[in-house]
């Protein structure tokens, strides 16, 4: 499951930013938007997975004609949605993952992100962490990599801990940014570390 790293799940002195660190307002991610966006993209990417238990339910009707057979495919489906989500919705209760959820400040530059619960206390995240970005109208969106499955895990657990993960991530609304030179610099940072498109170059030729 796609979580903090093991060295990164709980607050502690924090190394200190650049000085010319992009420092943003206070923020709270609520657990109804965080499932809300996480339960969009894991069934926006997977819900052909719901297909499995439906052909496995389906698969006896070939030879035994029943109707029983299309309810248990139906109920096999449910089970498999209701896990799915339980899952996603259960990392709003893991300790480990509590500190996506405190009040926030960030601190950002090039070496890092740093999210800070007060002066003294903070958690570090280097940029080889973020997995991908997105940038929504309102808010920037930093995935977290997907964490290493257990070593001791080998052939269908292994190929279940690594294909079903939960998304974790940072949501940082644009409203938190202290002003629009944070915002378009935050973004260029993204940019350059290709975590975000490249913008395209608009032409400067004159018109014919």
């Amino acid at each position: 499951m796609m979580q903090p790293p093991t060295n990164q799940r709980g607050f502690r002195q924090a190394q200190g930013p650049s000085p010319l660190a992009i420092r943003t307002k206070k923020n709270q991610l609520d657990t109804n938007t965080y499932t809300r966006m996480a339960m969009a993209q894991v069934w926006r990417k997977e819900w052909w997975y719901a297909l499995i238990p439906l052909a496995i339910g389906l698969a006896p009707a070939l030879i035994w004609h029943s109707w029983w057979w299309v309810l248990l495919a139906l109920v096999l489906v449910l089970l498999f949605v209701l896990l799915r989500s339980a899952q996603v919705t259960g990392v709003t209760q893991m300790e480990q993952s509590k500190p996506l959820f405190e009040r926030l400040s960030y601190e950002i530059d090039q070496r890092q992100i740093l999210l800070r619960r007060n002066e003294r206390e903070g958690m570090n995240l280097s940029w080889d962490m973020i997995g991908r970005a997105v940038r929504e109208p309102d808010a920037f969106v930093l995935y977290l990599k997907q964490g290493e499955a257990p070593a001791d895990l080998a052939g269908w657990r292994r190929w279940i801990a690594t294909t079903f993960d939960v998304p974790v991530f940072l949501h940082l609304p644009i409203r938190i940014f202290n002003s629009p030179n944070d915002i378009k610099l935050f973004d260029s940072m993204l940019r350059r570390k290709n975590l975000l498109p490249v913008a395209p170059v608009a032409s400067s030729a004159p018109a014919a």
